[in-house]
């Protein structure tokens, strides 16, 4: 897991800048609430609205991430106005704080404007019982979250918007034969039972700290959709806070303001710096975090850091039999649709570079090879739960690893075809049509379920595109074996 987190691939260093440049986005947030002579209570207010607007905000433009940032105030506001009105009273504010949590799960169908909008709804209602907010206290949490967005704002769009600077992301659209639509609805019940056991469990346990439990619960909900993601992403949850707690213990500030500041600094760069890479890794930071706010709140001490356990485990299982009982969402079937998905598009990049090599000036592949990129990394996310080390299951867990292996050849081969196409001087020869033809048909077999007709004569070739063509095709034959399970469903089981 250290392996992963501090030598895993981070190219053009983006992973480097998005920590750093939010570090500065929330520090600058914090001193300008600071100055204005906000309380505690605002200032935390400010730097989550802060943090939320730098790490939530993920539209595939730069345009389109202002307007979702300019648009989170208009969300926040009116959740914060509500959760401190119902202040005095439980079971409206519950029953609110619950509509708060399907909704801002629903709202993913929207993409990734709707997901931070959710988003930065729920945490803003999460706060204000973090805070005990009351009604007195709104003007001055008004303003902090309009400041704090605003400097966030100005540090990601006018200091330092390294975006602008990058091509914009290939974000493949859902796959359209799963009803993903069907599936956002099926989460935000999901969502809303699994807070709705964590409301009523975590108020058993604490009639104070009850909300930490249905944060767990929500935070597993997030970037996840099947049942086996959502279950892997609970055990990250509470193995990152087990760890992240016994780190606490290790290292008492007292609530030192100084020291405070400089280790939640660290802990903000933690969290934007591993998020991309390992779940546990920045639950680990945020429970750090949490626990510094609580030192300088002065309530820290083991009783609470035990119950915050606790609360986590009442929302990790709240969860889990959410996604177990209530309209499950299979593994099988995102797998199912992500791998159809990244099929097409491995025939796609091959018909664009073919056409490319026979001379079409309008061809190119680029733009497919990137889309391919991102789909074998959501393909990845959704194999997950079948290549957990806790996965009892040892023939899917190989079946799984096989087929990411072939698609990772499959890959390697597009991206070799695309580098040779990309060369003037490439050979137009005749044969890539053919190839491409046996191509687009082994990809038609296996999403299918048909056999595929081997044609590839296993010689070496001398022209390197046909080469890449041919091995690309093995890759595919190979495939059909692992796809195909004895219970008849065309792709990885689960």
């Amino acid at each position: 897991m250290l392996k992963r987190v501090f030598m895993a691939p981070d190219p053009g260093r983006t992973r480097l800048r998005f920590a750093v440049r939010a570090v500065l986005g929330i520090a600058l947030a914090v001193a300008l609430c600071g100055l204005a002579g906000h309380s505690l209570a605002g200032t935390v207010t400010g730097g989550l609205a802060a943090l939320l607007a730098l790490f939530t905000v993920t539209d595939a433009t730069v345009r389109g991430q202002a307007v979702t940032t300019a648009l989170l105030p208009a969300v926040g506001l009116p959740v914060l106005t509500a959760a401190a009105e119902l202040h005095d009273h439980p079971v409206a504010r519950d029953l609110t704080f619950l509509a708060v949590v399907g909704a801002g799960v629903y709202a993913r169908r929207w993409g990734p404007r709707g997901h931070s909008l959710g988003v930065f709804a729920f945490m803003t209602f999460f706060v204000a019982q973090f805070l005990h907010a009351t009604t007195d206290q709104l003007p001055q949490l008004y303003a902090a979250v309009l400041l704090s967005v605003l400097a966030a704002a100005a540090v990601r769009f006018g200091l330092w918007c390294y975006e602008r600077r990058l091509p914009p992301p290939a974000v493949p659209a859902p796959p359209g034969g799963t009803g993903l639509a069907r599936v956002t609805t099926r989460q935000a019940v999901q969502a809303t039972a699994g807070a709705g056991f964590a409301l009523v469990v975590g108020q058993l346990v604490s009639g104070q700290r009850w909300y930490w439990a249905v944060g767990a619960t929500w935070w597993i909900f997030v970037n996840t959709t099947s049942r086996g993601e959502t279950l892997v992403r609970g055990f990250r949850r509470l193995l990152g806070t087990v760890i992240g707690i016994g780190l606490l213990v290790a290292m008492p500030v007292h609530g030192d303001p100084a020291v405070t500041a400089a280790l939640a600094a660290v802990c903000v760069f933690g969290i934007f710096y591993t998020a991309a890479v390992s779940y546990t890794w920045m639950m680990l930071w945020v429970t750090l975090l949490a626990g510094l706010l609580y030192g300088l709140l002065g309530v820290l001490g083991p009783d609470l850091l035990g119950l915050r356990l606790a609360e986590t485990g009442v929302g990790a299982l709240g969860a889990a039999l959410a996604v177990i009982l209530v309209l499950p969402v299979t593994t099988h079937s995102i797998t199912d649709a992500w791998i159809r998905r990244a099929l097409r598009c491995v025939h796609a990049c091959a018909v664009e570079t073919a056409r490319r090599l026979a001379g079409a000036t309008d061809a190119d592949p680029a733009p497919r090879v990137a889309e391919l990129e991102q789909l074998l990394a959501r393909v990845r996310l959704s194999v997950a739960p079948l290549v957990h080390p806790l996965n009892p299951m040892l023939g899917r867990k190989r079946r799984a690893r096989h087929v990411l292996d072939l698609l990772d050849d499959c890959a390697r081969e597009i991206r070799g075809l695309v580098a040779v196409a990309a060369d003037p001087e490439a050979s137009h020869d005749t044969r890539l049509a053919t190839a491409c033809r046996r191509v687009e048909a082994a990809v038609e077999a296996l999403t299918e379920g048909r056999d595929i007709a081997v044609h590839a004569d296993g010689l070496p070739h001398a022209e390197p595109a046909l080469a890449h063509l041919h091995g690309l095709e093995r890759a595919l034959t190979e495939l059909a074996r692992p796809l195909r399970t004895p219970s008849g469903s065309p792709l990885v089981g689960a």
